[in-house]
């Protein structure tokens, strides 16, 4: 048995994360479960014996609300930013492309918020990421909300390339600090995914081509190998990962100007 963590897991009330909640506290962690739906959290957290809290990425108040109430715990191990999607285009209450601040610059902020308390634990970040990054995307620092040629897959891949840039320069940032960052592709899961979007993907995910993708055990397995996986020994900070392997990455990933340029350009979106 892993020694216990306290570790937070956004996006937990459904899902790769509801089933890597049950997985974590099965293994005996406290896991604190993040979700959107104040039901459906509450059904995991109470399903588990974990604490809850409740706040929907794209209402960025509530995600500085979440972080003040994420300090209130001694130690957080793990923060697992787990809670995204794809969606139709909207602009949020804040003014942002709801997939890249949902997938993105929610999880970015929660991030920065809790970056002492993450540092101070020689905390793991973890970033859902997606294949969709390598498919679809292609950021352009100047138009993150695609405002000038929006489509559905663009904006996810591009929001899910936004993860793994900004794992990369979590680690070139902090890990001499003690800190480590990975992402990672969970697969493709038989949930709900793409059901608020007309991509293409919503065909694959609600017709009974979703019977061949992988099952939420399996995707929620790796979100925890990772959680209770050494960096150094078990996985490497800084990387991407499909089936607890190293994964292929978009180019741009290794653009370290593109990786510092977003970090720089999303905190002066968030006002940080």
């Amino acid at each position: 048995m892993p020694d216990q963590q306290t570790i937070v897991l956004t996006g937990a009330s459904d899902g790769i994360g509801a089933a890597a909640a049950r997985q974590l506290a099965g293994r005996g962690h406290r896991v604190v479960v993040v979700g959107r739906s104040p039901e459906k959290t509450a059904a995991v957290a109470e399903e588990i014996g974990a604490p809850f809290h409740v706040a929907d990425f794209a209402d960025l108040a509530q995600v500085r609300a979440l972080a003040e109430e994420l300090t209130a715990y001694p130690r957080i191990d793990v923060l697992a930013n787990n809670a995204g999607g794809i969606f139709t285009r909207q602009t949020t209450v804040d003014g942002f492309e709801k997939t890249f601040q949902v997938n993105h610059l929610a999880p970015f902020l929660l991030t920065r918020l809790l970056m002492d308390r993450l540092v101070e634990a020689g905390a793991k970040v973890i970033q859902t990421s997606s294949v969709g990054h390598r498919a679809f995307g292609r950021i352009d620092l100047d138009d993150l909300d695609n405002s000038r040629d929006w489509n559905a897959n663009k904006a996810y891949g591009d929001a899910k390339l936004a993860n793994v840039l900004f794992t990369k320069e979590l680690h070139r940032r902090y890990a001499d600090q003690g800190l480590a960052a990975a992402a990672f592709h969970p697969g493709g899961i038989a949930t709900n995914f793409a059901n608020d979007t007309s991509s293409v993907m919503r065909f694959a995910y609600h017709t009974p081509i979703r019977h061949l993708m992988t099952s939420v055990d399996k995707g929620g397995s790796r979100l925890v190998w990772l959680a209770e996986g050494t960096p150094g020994q078990t996985w490497r900070s800084g990387e991407y990962y499909e089936r607890n392997r190293p994964g292929k990455v978009n180019p741009q990933v290794k653009d370290e100007a593109l990786a510092r340029g977003l970090w720089e350009r999303s905190e002066e979106m968030l006002g940080l």
